[in-house]
């Protein structure tokens, strides 16, 4: 195990791990590659169980990484004395309470573009298979309805492609269907992109009515909760598809399952879904509706880079030099 010296003279002559809790899911590879940085993991992913380890260890525990969607509230951040340092693993940290890590001096960090190549090729897609019908196809293939499957599904090259958040993955997704599906792209962010070639549009209504096509690509947190609401469902209308790579909290579910239900919309594909991991029954029973697990940044790829990132990060710190990518503010 290669440990860390840190530069700090408090922290001189440390030859231990540096106590890091791990408040969400990891691969044994990611975990084995902390352990090599220098770091005892304390795992603890559901929230009794990390009560329980910071009721044991919160003296002790340095650094945390958790997720956006996972966060760090304020009792917890209280209950960690010796807590010097959060890493948010992507580029998401709507749930950790910022505020608290402020007060204390506390760092926190997370992983701009580490996974956006990844989230916009998912985007693309969950955006063909609900379009193309190509879950739905392949159950009626496997149950034997061959002839009674083969209706004709709308195609999405030269579509209008609608894009609510043009960050760094939304862009990643406009460029896709600009250039690989020939599609024409607008956006809706809280301010226009300076030197963005696509069309601006002034509110996500305004981007739903014009749009074919339209992927929600938001940061998650009380600023964009239920942005897509049943106004903008009913704009996107009839023909209209969604897609949602951003949080689950940005979309309406109960305007989701009355639209999908009264056909307002043609249909939606969730990465994400408000409460995940739990999903309500009235979603699972949407014929046009494609879901997947919250994986739309995992491969292999962007899980090394996030990893990479957060190591960069923690050895920073704890060398007592700047971290590379905090969160602002902090």
């Amino acid at each position: 195990m290669v440990t860390l010296v840190p530069d700090r003279p408090r922290d001189e002559g440390q030859t231990m791990p540096i106590p890091l809790l791990v408040t969400i899911e990891i691969d044994p590879v990611s975990s084995s590659r902390l352990e090599a940085a220098g770091f005892g993991l304390r795992v603890a992913v559901d929230k009794a169980e990390r009560a329980q380890v910071i009721s044991a260890a919160g003296d002790d525990i340095r650094a945390v990484l958790t997720n956006g969607s996972t966060g760090l509230d304020t009792d917890e951040i209280a209950a960690l004395s010796a807590l010097e340092i959060i890493c948010a693993l992507g580029a998401g940290y709507e749930k950790i309470d910022l505020d608290a890590a402020r007060a204390r001096g506390i760092v926190v960090t997370h992983g701009p573009g580490t996974n956006d190549a990844t989230v916009a090729d998912h985007a693309m897609a969950l955006l063909m298979a609900i379009v193309r019908g190509i879950v739905g196809a392949d159950h009626a293939v496997r149950r034997g309805d061959w002839l009674r499957s083969r209706q004709p599904r709308p195609m999405i090259s030269g579509k209008k492609l609608g894009i609510l958040g043009l960050g760094t993955i939304g862009e990643q997704i406009a460029r896709r269907g600009a250039g690989g599906f020939g599609m024409d792209v607008a956006y809706h962010n809280r301010t226009p992109r300076a030197g963005a070639p696509w069309l601006y549009l002034p509110s996500p209504r305004a981007l739903a009515q014009w749009s074919d096509l339209l992927v929600v690509a938001t940061p998650g947190g009380a600023a964009t909760r239920h942005l897509v609401d049943a106004h903008v469902l009913d704009a996107l209308g009839p023909a209209g598809f969604l897609v949602n790579i951003a949080r689950g909290s940005v979309v309406d579910t109960a305007a989701l399952v009355h639209a999908l239900e009264h056909g307002r919309i043609a249909g939606a594909a969730l990465d994400v879904v408000e409460g995940e991991p739990n999903v309500p029954p009235d979603l699972t029973r949407q014929q046009n509706l494609v879901l997947t697990p919250h994986i739309a940044g995992r491969s292999p790829e962007a899980v090394k880079a996030t990893v990479d990132l957060v190591i960069d990060n923690l050895q920073a710190h704890f060398g007592g030099r700047p971290v590379l990518t905090h969160v602002p503010g902090t």
